[in-house]
């Protein structure tokens, strides 16, 4: 009997963990060929999250946990996770079920079909529409500035076959960024379209600082493009100003007794030149925070505990 492993990913979730596990436990009622294992990877809650974790091992032994031993992340907590499963094929699915459990029957048809990689894109969403826009802007910007083909919608809610996980758990990542890791790899992959839903419980943990730290994670983890600009925007405006020098010089000679340059340009000019110098100064910091994480080579996650695996 083939066996997938559900992957759930929790940060002060106390009100959806027993709703996503009833929802989970319908959709295998459905798949009556495969064991599963639901294994929960807890990013130092400070509610009762945890607590109801450990209770709802005691009465399933499907269910597993991983307890960090501080917050270190969405993005390094979700990758980590996908790295505990032992099952044939994983699933990453987040406890706010804004994407829906009922999707990963959909899942599994298809990666029986052959396909290693299926991934679930939202199509429609019920969120709101402005912060849905900003994102779409996000991925084509991010799709145009890389160099791999990355996936417009894409949260990294999907399945992975086992062998995909074994190629992750050989990369030597220390800042992994999931989505273009999935679209780096080049496997044939299957996209499964969905509406995303409103959160109902609790709060999101998503707030403007995060969702900023995933998209620079992304942006600078696979392009080069920016830098590129930088160096050919930095030259050309090194050319203009040369030009400028020289033409403002030669008038000058010319006309030194009656020839003025004039402060209000000569302001409007230092502060344009400055501002995009700061512009890119502070991509380059971003460039350098990456090196410096991946330099370190500190490891993804530490664990405080572990429940319902076997030693």
């Amino acid at each position: 009997m083939k066996k997938i492993s559900i992957v759930i990913p929790t940060c002060n979730e106390e009100l959806n963990i027993r709703p996503i596990i009833e929802r989970i436990n319908v959709v295998f009622d459905n798949l009556k060929k495969y064991d599963y294992e639901i294994i929960f990877i807890d990013n130092y809650s400070t509610d009762k999250t945890r607590e109801i974790i450990a209770e709802e091992n005691k009465n399933n032994n499907k269910i597993k946990a991983i307890f960090n031993s501080r917050n270190f992340g969405f993005n390094k907590s979700c990758f980590y996770g996908l790295l505990q499963g032992t099952g044939d094929c994983t699933v990453l699915i987040f406890a706010d079920m804004q994407d829906p459990p009922e999707t990963i029957g959909e899942f599994v048809k298809e990666w029986e079909k052959g396909y290693k990689i299926v991934v679930g894109v939202k199509n429609q969403s019920k969120e709101n529409p402005f912060i849905y826009f900003i994102r779409s802007m996000y991925y084509k910007l991010v799709k145009i500035v890389s160099e791999s083909d990355h996936i417009e919608h894409f949260t990294g809610f999907g399945l992975y076959d086992k062998s995909i996980i074994e190629i992750m758990k050989g990369l030597k990542d220390s800042n992994p960024y999931l989505r273009g890791i999935i679209t780096e790899l080049g496997f044939e992959r299957k996209k499964v379209f969905y509406r995303q839903n409103v959160r109902k419980r609790g709060k999101t943990k998503f707030n403007f600082f995060r969702m900023y730290d995933t998209a620079m994670l992304g942006i600078t983890s696979y392009q080069n493009l920016i830098m590129r600009l930088s160096t050919i925007f930095g030259f050309f405006m090194s050319l203009i100003s040369f030009i400028i020098g020289m033409i403002t010089l030669i008038l000058k000679l010319i006309f030194w007794d009656r020839f003025q340059v004039g402060l209000a340009g000569v302001s409007v000019g230092i502060f344009f030149i400055g501002s995009i110098i700061i512009f890119f100064i502070g991509f380059i910091g971003e460039y350098v925070m990456q090196i410096n994480t991946r330099v370190l080579n500190r490891p993804l996650i530490i664990e405080e505990k572990r429940i319902g695996f076997d030693e």
